[in-house]
């Protein structure tokens, strides 16, 4: 089974044919139209290739000749903005199916994401809590019938995920024993490796979470908001129980606490 790029669009060329070098795929390459080789399955390419191919396999079809896009290759239109999209799609079909895109999230204050088509991880990420939401919704985009499952561990950040990911299916889940061991080398890794086993894992499906901070937890919100203050101050309960509850960011809260001195 061969995956083949087959494009005259050089950003499109040089975006895909990089994903699939990054992820040891093998792969061969013809110009738009030109025969297919043995054993292809999935053909990559632009979309301003389209009519280029149809004028080619009209030729070759009167030849005899099987041409870029022949029954029996499925194909797939690349985005020279996304080559990754248009590669895990290929991917994907090689493996005889699309799969289910699902996204694992164990949530922190730099939580970790996996995403999955099928039982295939597609891409990792390990980003800043503010970022997850971007890089969740950006993974699921145009992906049929997703879900995000989100670890019920950090309850705070779970939380504010949830409300922050209501336009998208979502499912808490137990994430007990899903943290691995990890072994020489694989420090850094934990939250990514934890975020692949929750999305693995069915969960119970949320709109919301409502979570009632306990006074360790306000209080290291407390502690954050002193260490980033350059006068050392620290915002008070009733603003850290507002940051808790996802109504203010914690630099808006010191913000507030500041003109509330004034």
């Amino acid at each position: 089974m061969t995956v083949v790029v087959a494009t005259a669009d050089f950003e499109v060329y040089h975006g895909v044919v990089n994903e699939l070098r990054d992820r040891g795929v093998t792969f061969t390459t013809v110009e738009p139209g030109d025969p297919l080789p043995d054993g292809a399955t999935v053909l990559i390419r632009a979309e301003s290739d389209e009519d280029a191919a149809e004028v080619e396999s009209d030729a070759d079809a009167a030849e005899g000749e099987p041409a870029a896009g022949a029954d029996g290759v499925e194909t797939v239109v690349a985005d020279p903005e996304d080559p990754r999209r248009a590669v895990d799609e290929a991917l994907a079909r090689l493996r005889g199916g699309e799969g289910r895109t699902v996204v694992g999230v164990d949530p922190g204050t730099r939580p970790g994401i996996a995403v999955l088509s099928g039982d295939v991880v597609v891409a990792a990420f390990h980003v800043p809590l503010a970022d997850v939401a971007e890089t969740v919704r950006r993974e699921v985009a145009d992906a049929v019938d997703p879900v995000v499952r989100i670890g019920d561990g950090a309850r705070l950040q779970g939380a504010q995920l949830v409300r922050e990911l209501e336009d998208v299916p979502v499912e808490l889940v137990d994430e007990t024993g899903t943290t691995p061991y990890l072994g020489t080398g694989a420090r850094g890794m934990g939250d990514v490796l934890a975020a692949v086993n929750i999305a693995r894992l069915e969960g119970e499906r949320v709109e919301g979470r409502d979570v009632e901070p306990t006074a360790g937890e306000l209080q290291v919100i407390q502690n954050r908001s002193r260490e980033r203050a350059d006068d050392n101050r620290e915002i008070d309960e009733e603003l850290a129980r507002r940051v808790a509850a996802g109504d203010l960011t914690l630099e808006e809260a010191m913000d507030e606490h500041r003109n509330g001195d004034r």
